[in-house]
């Protein structure tokens, strides 16, 4: 196997196989599938590590599922990847980006100022990339808002010094809206190659997914994950139950036929349908949970939150870190306004915090 210095990292100057001998998130380019390449790309301070972008061509043209963040490692391992098929950044002719956040759609932005090719986002992201690009808008403003509805006002504390103050204006150099907006449907990416667009809101209200359908693959982006439950309603528009909108758009994707999964972090898998009985199950077992932390006395999402565990790990909420408190605290928020919604619990708000109590 040939490999190429870049820093610290090694990074195939070739195509490798995709099989289960190197970590996912090793630099270099995969073969997926005839004509698709995995590529992951590093993320600065993150748990999760790398994001996968998928590179499709027939040789002639070149296409990417998801563009990594807008930095400039990531910009040399992408375009040390493409090398490796012939390709270089300036080939890309589109980028189809599954949702909004940084980790996927920034890098799209940075390429496209420098050497074109067209931006294609799902048409309900309009309301949160609006936000993102206003300069009055404060990063993480939403968050905090749900945050103290629930209670956790030591946490929008814990956040403000993680962050170096709660009132933060977010970077709008970044964000620019697509070329286009993204709807339902087929849509041909390449000559001979036609991918399906399937709106699948939760994570965002605006996340899409790709199917392949004659290559029996799926990019899953964010909605499924191997390893991992993606964070509920993380953006900076609010929307009324995105956990309700997640678990529907877990059973779109269950009704349809079983794919290969190409997730934006983790591995590929074999089938998207064995993932998603293990998320609509965990799901389940969550609202569980959170209702009996109610049922035992717990009246504020926060307070929930306290006596569940996190992560694989079952650690306590003290024992996370800042921003994934936060997050912590929005789901069980989300699924608790998803029991008062099918009529499980009951919720009333006091002084401006939303309490929660059997119905």
């Amino acid at each position: 196997m040939k490999v190429g210095g870049l820093g610290d990292r090694e990074v195939a100057v070739e195509a490798l196989t995709e099989d289960s001998t190197r970590h996912w998130t090793e630099p270099g380019i995969y073969a997926v599938a005839p004509g698709v390449y995995r590529i992951p790309l590093p993320l600065p301070n993150d748990g999760l590590r790398a994001v996968n972008v998928y590179a499709i061509t027939d040789g002639t043209e070149l296409v990417l599922i998801d563009s990594g963040w807008a930095l400039d490692e990531s910009r040399e391992l992408l375009q040390a990847a493409l090398k490796a098929i012939d390709a270089d950044l300036g080939d890309v002719r589109q980028f189809l980006i599954t949702h909004v956040h940084r980790d996927h759609y920034t890098q799209a932005v940075a390429l496209r100022r420098e050497f074109g090719g067209r931006i294609a986002l799902g048409r309900h992201e309009q309301a949160s990339l609006r936000l993102s690009i206003d300069p009055a808008t404060v990063e993480l403003n939403a968050q905090v808002v749900g945050l103290r509805q629930y209670g956790a006002e030591e946490v929008v504390d814990a956040l403000a010094k993680m962050f170096g103050g709660e009132e933060r204006l977010a970077d709008r150099n970044i964000w620019e809206n697509p070329d286009e907006w993204l709807t339902p449907g087929p849509r041909t990416v390449l000559p001979g190659r036609d991918l399906e667009v399937v709106h699948t809101p939760g994570h965002t209200a605006g996340h899409v997914v790709f199917d392949d359908g004659a290559a029996g693959l799926l990019f899953t982006g964010d909605h499924v994950l191997p390893h991992i439950t993606p964070s509920i309603g993380f953006q900076p528009a609010r929307v009324e139950l995105p956990l309700r909108d997640f678990l529907g758009s877990l059973r779109l994707v269950r009704a349809r036929p079983d794919r290969r999964m190409l997730p934006a972090h983790g591995p590929v898998t074999d089938s998207v349908h064995a993932r998603v009985d293990e998320l609509l199950a965990h799901h389940d077992g969550r609202l569980a949970a959170m209702g009996e932390t109610v049922a035992n006395g717990a009246s504020t999402a926060y307070e929930a939150a306290l006596r569940l565990g996190w992560t694989r790990r079952q650690r306590k909420l003290g024992e996370l870190d800042a921003f994934n408190q936060m997050l912590a605290v929005l789901e069980t928020g989300a699924h608790l306004d998803l029991l008062v919604s099918q009529g499980k619990l009951a919720r009333t708000e006091v002084d401006g915090v939303l309490r929660y109590a059997p119905s």
